[in-house]
């Protein structure tokens, strides 16, 4: 692929064009690991990982959404992406003609910035949208907000990862800030369980807390438990900020991706009186053990991921899809329920390789989880933001 040209290029020649080909959509997919080469921090995720994200014949939201892809091109160099979406779960769910984009990775220059911005408002304007949100890639269930703070941090499974001028751009662009999603990173050694006791250091099965019960799965059960996991994530999770149900077929397709690295150690499912009630799922880095690949590995580099991969050489995990029924928010047990399911996860970690795991992410707004988080891990490492801006006045023009 051509290099990427320098910030100093004409701007007169910048040109937004949908994606409209096969060969444009592997171009998208790909832009990013050629984009951000090189800067400080920045480990490309693997193709085949974007591509199931990202193509419109493997990603499962393509089901439900309509989405048009743009690129924007100096000449025949592409210097940036951006996708806007118009999810049709998401209109059911909120009630509001709330378009979003996302994918949204380019050359850092504020001229590419609000070219893509105007070409994904464009688009959505001539859809019947009232407002653009986002980044999210491609729905709020997957790699969600701008990175902000972190970029020298190790990078995480579905979490994006963004040169820090682009927030500051988008602002520019005229989008605000709604939500910021916070990341925190847990070390463990010996004294981790010893860090984070359960408040009165209750315990599952016993006293007041005799109802409720840890299920026990095996590998089999973890995937056909994924409609269990699906329903009470959606059910936890429902009045959260820009939350979208979870479609079958979506947890579908994620544990068909996931199947191979997890483990009946990595499901957390905690039952009252046989109820499913709260849950919380561990994922392996994939940056562990990909993340020296560039991306699109050798002949050689798929033998040496492959052996990594059978012999679970990971160091770190991300902590994901951890909530609580509705039906017991706001009560003491509620409350209590998302330390159980972190306790239970610090003691399996004796059957786990992890020296680390990432709690995130939480939405700056949710109190609970964030004063939970912080009980254990002082501040977060790590930043996303999620922007939004009216696009009523770019109807009317």
């Amino acid at each position: 692929m051509p290099s990427v040209p320098s910030p100093v290029s004409p701007p007169d020649s910048l040109v937004i064009r949908p994606v409209v080909n096969k060969r444009h959509i592997q171009t998208f997919i790909t832009l990013p690991r050629h984009l951000y080469a090189g800067m400080d921090g920045y480990f490309a995720p693997l193709d085949m990982e974007q591509n199931d994200l990202l193509n419109p014949r493997k990603s499962a939201v393509f089901r439900h959404a309509r989405i048009r892809y743009f690129l924007a091109w100096r000449g025949k160099t592409p210097v940036g992406r951006i996708a806007a979406i118009v999810d049709h779960r998401a209109l059911e769910h909120w009630g509001e003609a709330v378009g979003s984009f996302g994918a949204l990775d380019c050359v850092p220059e504020q001229a590419i910035v609000s070219a893509l911005i105007k070409a994904a408002q464009a688009w959505l304007v001539q859809q019947g949208m009232q407002t653009m949100r986002g980044p999210v890639t491609l729905s709020g269930n997957g790699e969600s907000g701008q990175m902000i703070e972190g970029q020298d941090q190790a990078p995480m499974v579905g979490m994006p990862w963004h040169p820090k001028a682009l927030g500051g751009m988008i602002e520019a662009a005229g989008l605000h800030k709604t939500e910021d999603l916070l990341s925190y990173r847990l070390d463990l050694d010996e004294h981790t369980e010893e860090k984070f006791r359960v408040p009165g250091d209750l315990k599952i099965g016993e006293g007041r807390l005799g109802a409720i019960s840890v299920a026990r799965l095996s590998k089999k059960e973890v995937a056909s438990q994924g409609e269990v996991l699906r329903q009470l994530y959606n059910d936890a999770w429902e009045e959260k900020y820009n939350f979208v149900p979870l479609q079958d077929y979506e947890m579908q397709a994620m544990i068909a991706q996931l199947k191979l690295v997890l483990k009946p150690e990595h499901y957390v499912q905690i039952d009252q009186d046989g109820v499913p009630v709260a849950m919380a799922l561990v994922v392996p880095n994939v940056f562990d053990i990909a993340g020296d690949l560039n991306g699109s590995p050798s002949p050689l580099g798929w033998v040496r991921l492959a052996s990594r991969l059978l012999q679970h050489r990971f160091e770190s995990a991300r902590v994901i899809l951890l909530g609580v029924t509705r039906r017991l928010h706001n009560t003491m047990l509620g409350a209590l329920l998302p330390s159980l399911a972190i306790a239970e996860l610090l003691r399996r970690r004796h059957s786990l390789p992890y020296r680390w795991v990432e709690l995130g992410w939480i939405q700056e707004s949710d109190t609970r989880m964030k004063n939970l988080a912080e009980a254990i891990v002082p501040q977060p490492y790590k930043r996303h933001r999620l922007y939004e801006i009216s696009l009523l006045t770019d109807s009317k023009e």
